[in-house]
């Protein structure tokens, strides 16, 4: 009896093992991220194909620098995102900081933070140093109540990025990129102003964990959507999206951020 129960744990074991390693491939949204196109594909697999990840070897590369970015992180510090989710949501823009070629002539970062109220926390400007703006990463606190995501947006189009907060002139046709990150539903109108900052030249990109509420995302989310919008089941795996960001920074020529999962 003992042996027959060994066996049978032993092939259970061997099953478990390999299904979560096809499910990491073929549904990463479960084990990871997943962007706007694998939810629509997995509500409607009519087309047939399996989402796959694309990988590529150039991402591997220790050499790997990005291009030039004026790069604004908007991220929701609201009453629903927990302190250690918090925490989390920092340690991603560590991460992200890490992966990316910072320098006067190469990636700027600034931070908006908001809830009910919005606050940039630096500016493009600030930190052109990797330690200097992972330190002040370190200190920024949650604002509680609130989600004025709309408000955030038009702060960040208005004071984040100008030339007087270290935003490179259009002449230098240096991409400006906002990564938006939230878990709720937006307490204001997010469809006019982010079309304004869209239209000034702003590349968004939308991440949503959790309860975020798809259709707000793909209001304020460049086109084309399957590209600029993404998905995190919890804030627990929101740092797995810095390495699909690398692949692509690191790895193609067209978008910054282009087909991250497909």
């Amino acid at each position: 009896m003992t042996s027959f129960i060994g066996v049978l744990v032993s092939c259970l074991t061997f099953l478990l093992v390999n299904v979560s390693d096809c499910y990491d491939v073929i549904y990463p949204s479960q084990f990871l991220a997943q962007s706007y196109a694998q939810r629509r594909n997995h509500a409607n697999p009519s087309n047939g194909r399996l989402p796959t990840r694309t990988l590529n070897p150039a991402a591997t590369d220790s050499q790997c620098r990005s291009r030039p970015l004026d790069l604004v992180f908007i991220i929701d510090s609201s009453r629903s995102v927990r302190p250690g989710e918090f925490e989390k949501v920092k340690v991603f823009l560590s991460d992200m900081v890490d992966t990316l070629d910072i320098g006067a002539d190469a990636t700027r970062v600034a931070v908006v933070n908001y809830a009910s109220t919005v606050k940039i926390e630096f500016l493009l400007k600030d930190h052109l140093k990797k330690v200097s703006m992972k330190q002040a990463i370190s200190i920024i606190g949650p604002l509680a109540a609130g989600t004025m995501t709309g408000l955030a947006i038009k702060k960040a189009m208005e004071e984040a990025f100008t030339e007087q907060s270290g935003a490179r002139p259009k002449s230098q046709k240096i991409a400006k990129v906002a990564i938006i990150v939230t878990d709720g539903r937006p307490q204001d109108q997010v469809e006019e102003v982010s079309a304004a900052a869209r239209a000034s030249g702003i590349e968004i990109y939308a991440v949503g964990v959790d309860r975020a509420d798809m259709r707000s995302l793909k209001l304020m989310a460049s086109n084309p959507l399957e590209d600029h919008v993404f998905y995190v089941e919890t804030y627990g795996v929101i740092e797995k999206l810095t390495s699909k960001f690398r692949e692509t920074l690191c790895g193609r020529n067209t978008g910054i951020f282009n087909a991250i999962l497909l």
